[in-house]
């Protein structure tokens, strides 16, 4: 027997969560499961769970089902999600790259006539407020 009664562990790391999974030994020699849960932030937290041999059958017939519904309800969305799309497109038509803005046509003051200027060449015409008289 191990170290407080680890009889088996097993440790699973996911990007901010680990999770062991640990089979101890009681003083009474009783055997049970413990999940623990582990959070790495500005302090470690820490939560686990017990699952004793007599309960585990009951137990792992719990998560074997929600596990199934999970699974069950993700292919029901995933088929929901590809109805949308394809009812979307056959509306719609299938979709296509961005059309880019057409390029804005304005006229400079001072200026007659119109000039064409891409998107990107912006260019700003300051006039300051003050007057002649204003100006030292």
């Amino acid at each position: 027997m191990g170290i407080r009664g680890e009889l088996f562990t097993n440790q699973v790391n996911l990007d901010n969560r680990s999770y062991y999974f640990n089979v101890k030994e009681n003083r009474n020699g009783d055997i049970f499961l413990q999940v623990v849960e582990s959070k790495i932030k500005e302090g470690e937290e820490r939560r686990d769970i017990v699952i004793f041999a007599d309960d585990m059958s009951e137990f792992f017939k719990g998560l074997d089902q929600a596990l199934s519904f999970i699974d069950k309800t993700k292919k029901e969305r995933a088929k929901i999600r590809a109805e949308k799309k394809a009812a979307k497109e056959a509306k719609f038509g299938a979709k296509e790259k961005p059309v880019t803005p057409a390029k804005k046509i304005y006229r400079r003051k001072g200026e007659s006539r119109l000039v064409a200027e891409k998107k990107s060449e912006k260019k700003l015409h300051i006039v300051s407020k003050r007057t002649a008289r204003e100006e030292y």
